[in-house]
């Protein structure tokens, strides 16, 4: 059943599509910029998608279950390393669109075992009945680790991300491959705070240069989005990056899907496929860069979608 948009809504977005026209003509207003792009992003995905999302899509109104008489699952979505949860805003918004329950977890990025702690906690406390996970990059190390062993995740879904088997760190399955533009000396892309003159390498909190950060995140976003995205890049601790899986992934035993840019200039496509192949995932391939949900979040959205649909 096609999802209908009342005129109204239409109304709104037509409103929002001026003013962001408008401007873009005037650089220095980037926070009008940012208000603005989320809301007009989401209504791209549920317009420019209607067509193909609409015959598998449900109306929430009129069809609030998933599967065959199941519950929807809540949707879960974990982000990565020098970013935060609003690098999944656009597809959040339409996400919730759809009729699903969507939570962005955190990911506090200072060790592989904290931080996969953290997101079990936070299902078994903020989350019951079925659950559909999502990572993007070094989430989907940590959603990998949470999930293990975690009856109510029914799906994972991989964007860009990390799918590793035990022995393997994020830093390990960067390198695995040739391609990725932080496979060079660590001072070339990374600046460094220590949180004390005598901290151990592994506390160091890492943030990518700014000048680095458009070329290895975003290549095909517009530069004055990139730019507010380098700014605000949560700092990943070497801990995160360095520490090796432990223990046995979910992925082993929870179906999987994956989207893989063929851009990432992150992390290698060749090592991205490696990783769905041998989970045997879904695998959606997008030209896109590492931030495939922002670059291409129409295409995201669709897979998640289809994740959430396959839950009994």
């Amino acid at each position: 059943m096609a999802m209908h948009l009342r005129h109204e809504t239409w109304a709104g977005t037509e409103s929002i599509l001026n003013r962001m026209n408008n401007l873009r003509s005037h650089p220095r207003r980037l926070r009008a910029i940012t208000l603005a792009a989320g809301a007009f992003a989401a209504f791209a995905l549920l317009v420019a998608g209607q067509s193909q999302i609409a015959s598998a899509t449900p109306s929430p109104a009129t069809h609030p279950q998933s599967g065959s008489g199941a519950a929807k699952p809540s949707i879960v979505l974990v982000h990565g390393a020098w970013a935060d949860g609003s690098s999944f805003t656009p597809v959040t918004l339409a996400l919730q669109a759809a009729g699903y329950k969507v939570l962005v977890a955190p990911n506090p990025l200072r060790s592989l075992e904290n931080d996969t702690k953290v997101l079990a906690d936070f299902l078994a406390q903020k989350t019951s009945g079925p659950v559909v996970l999502v990572g993007h990059s070094y989430g989907g190390m940590v959603m990998t680790g949470a999930a293990s062993g975690n009856a109510n995740v029914k799906a994972l879904v991989y964007i860009d991300a990390y799918a590793p088997d035990a022995g393997e760190s994020a830093q390990s399955l960067t390198n695995a491959q040739p391609g990725s533009l932080l496979n060079v000396p660590a001072t070339d892309v990374f600046d460094f705070v220590l949180p004390a003159p005598d901290a151990p390498q592994a506390l160091y909190d890492s943030y990518i240069k700014l000048d680095k950060f458009k070329a290895i995140f975003a290549a095909s976003l517009p530069t004055v989005e990139t730019n507010l995205l380098a700014a605000s890049q949560s700092p990943a601790a070497l801990a995160s990056i360095g520490s090796p899986f432990v223990g046995t992934p979910a992925w082993k035993t929870v179906p999987s899907w994956f989207v893989i840019g063929t851009a990432d200039q992150l992390l290698p496509k060749a090592e991205q496929e490696i990783m769905a192949k041998r989970s045997n995932g879904q695998i959606t391939r997008i030209d896109a860069p590492h931030l495939s949900m922002l670059a291409k979040p129409l295409q995201v959205t669709k897979v998640i979608l289809d994740a959430a649909r396959s839950v009994k």
